[in-house]
């Protein structure tokens, strides 16, 4: 997807670079509803698909707060981290905004399909590049559909998650905030939690970018399941900027527009033979 006369956002450029896309690529991109990455990744691969997944229920336990040592991986490669900024009218990650409703064409080269993300209709070892960013937990179980996207890459190829997180040593009450908006939602995992579950599931990592986001409030809160609970939020941001209780959120007002902050990973694997 492209935006503001051409030029594509910032936290997508960010994505765009680390997933390091190739002439050569034959590319598998599943989300909840139509994203930004098909469009957005079409010019530079040789042939995409775009899997519209249904949303399946998630188990409560997908996103449990602990996580076992991974039984097998390489060494992590940090990228350079710091503050993202999305200005309102950027794309954002949430299945309620204008992302899964606004069509983006994908050109004569390349497929759209609606699939189910547990049982991907593609045979082993198809795909040299596979993605999915923001809907991991949006697609039914992650354990599952982690072992799904990583069946059906290539060995030597890459599968690339890009969705929420928080710290590994950061507790889950910033997960309040997030149901109050939105009741389905699944839970934040840690970083260790979505990089153990990723080697689990058979991939092994090979480079990790984690970053902090500040978005403003009421893009976000436009996909609240009502006013009245986007006001609660909102009095609650409110009052903790004014040295109130902590929500987990880290609140601030810029330019007289309340803010907030999220954590992003985008986390880069291989399937093990």
């Amino acid at each position: 997807m492209q935006e503001n006369g051409g030029a594509i956002a910032p936290h997508l450029r960010r994505l765009l670079e680390f997933v390091e896309p190739d002439r050569d690529d034959v590319c598998l991109d599943v989300s909840r509803g139509r994203g930004p990455m098909p469009a957005a990744l079409g010019p530079q691969v040789r042939h995409l698909t775009a899997v519209d997944a249904m949303r399946l229920p998630v188990p409560a336990a997908a996103v449990a707060a602990t996580a076992p040592t991974p039984r097998r991986r390489m060494s992590t490669v940090e990228f350079g981290t710091g503050p993202v900024r999305i200005a309102d009218g950027d794309a954002l990650p949430a299945a309620t905004t204008r992302e899964d409703h606004v069509p983006h064409p994908l050109g004569p080269d390349h497929t759209r399909i609606r699939a189910d993300a547990t049982a991907l209709p593609y045979r082993d070892n198809t795909f040299s590049l596979v993605t999915a960013r923001f809907s991991l937990y949006n697609l039914g179980d992650p354990d599952h559909v982690l072992r799904e996207l990583l069946r059906v890459c290539r060995p030597g190829g890459r599968v690339v998650i890009a969705d929420l997180v928080r710290g590994n040593l950061a507790g889950p009450d910033r997960d309040r905030i997030e149901r109050l908006r939105d009741p389905d939602h699944p839970g934040t995992p840690s970083i260790a939690r979505l990089t153990e579950m990723i080697t689990s599931a058979g991939g092994s990592i090979r480079r990790l970018d984690v970053f902090t986001v500040e978005r403003p409030v009421e893009p976000w809160l436009a996909g609240a399941c009502d006013e009245a609970t986007a006001e609660r939020i909102r009095t609650a941001l409110v009052a903790e900027v004014d040295g109130g209780p902590r929500t987990g959120a880290k609140p601030r007002v810029i330019g007289g527009e309340l803010w907030f902050t999220q954590s992003w990973a985008h986390v880069a694997a291989e399937p093990i033979p």
